[in-house]
């Protein structure tokens, strides 16, 4: 279905993703991890177009998405719809309307000037908040959301596309426990429900653990693992991480089980 083929970026003398080569045959949920400037979010901005590669081929369907211009990029990207780390909702703007931004690639310029969309779209957007536990919150303005709910509101402007893939890139890199688990599950639910490809950028190899089917490890933008989340050993989290023995997971944990079991006790305080 998708296939990343030698895909490399180049800034000046810098390589940002060396060579990457991916196979996807079939919808899946995709955790890729690596330390920050490992070449993650590079890869899913070319895969999106949202950056040009230097070498390589992006293949979606046996067509040749680096070569799209215009129109047909536009259409990809509506196709592979990217949900970012800061949310990118307009704050003072109501969720509704945030979440029919999704429509913006397939309405006129006359219909985005003036705001206007059709009931259909409105009744869609409310009913995809409704499924991510949100719709009580349409009218409100986006920035008097929590952060794990402004999330929620990216993911469903992103549904609102009708996408065939979801590219999210750190999506809860600034949440707390609880919030990312929620987004997290949403995005499994996604996959699961729809049948859409989900691939995310995440910090965490717990994470990468409980909700993907696949994890692909980047490190200096080479692809150093590629494998089922079993085979995530602590031993090959610390050659993606290029870390040594004292290399903990539960540091970088956003599971709240983890927290929990790692969480330093008390001393008990003496009588007084």
């Amino acid at each position: 279905m998708l296939r990343i083929d030698k895909l490399t970026k180049r800034f000046g003398d810098k390589i940002a993703v060396d060579t990457a080569t991916l196979d996807i045959d079939k919808p899946c949920m995709i955790g890729i991890i690596g330390r920050s400037g490992a070449g993650k979010s590079t890869l899913l901005r070319m895969i999106n177009r949202l950056g040009d590669a230097s070498e390589g081929r992006i293949l979606f369907e046996g067509r040749d998405v680096t070569q799209l211009r215009g129109k047909e990029k536009r259409a990809w990207q509506s196709d592979c719809a990217m949900i970012f780390q800061q949310f990118n909702l307009v704050p003072r703007m109501d969720v509704v309307s945030n979440v029919l931004h999704g429509t913006l690639n397939r309405r006129s310029t006359l219909a985005t000037l003036f705001n206007l969309y059709p009931m259909d779209d409105i009744h869609r957007a409310i009913d995809i908040l409704d499924r991510l536990g949100i719709a009580e919150h349409a009218a409100k303005r986006a920035e008097a959301l929590s952060g794990g709910q402004q999330q929620r509101v990216a993911i469903a402007r992103a549904l609102m596309q009708d996408p065939s893939i979801i590219l999210a890139d750190e999506p809860i890199a600034s949440l707390d426990p609880m919030n990312a688990q929620t987004v997290m599950e949403a995005l499994r639910r996604i996959h699961e429900e729809d049948g859409r490809t989900v691939i995310a950028n995440l910090h965490t190899l717990d994470t990468a653990r409980r909700y993907c089917d696949r994890v692909v490890g980047m490190r200096d933008g080479r692809i150093v693992f590629d494998g089922l989340p079993e085979q995530l050993t602590t031993g090959v989290a610390r050659e993606i991480y290029g870390a040594g023995a004292d290399f903990s997971e539960a540091a970088t944990s956003t599971e709240i089980e983890t927290l929990n079991r790692t969480k330093p006790r008390r001393a008990p305080t003496a009588a007084v």
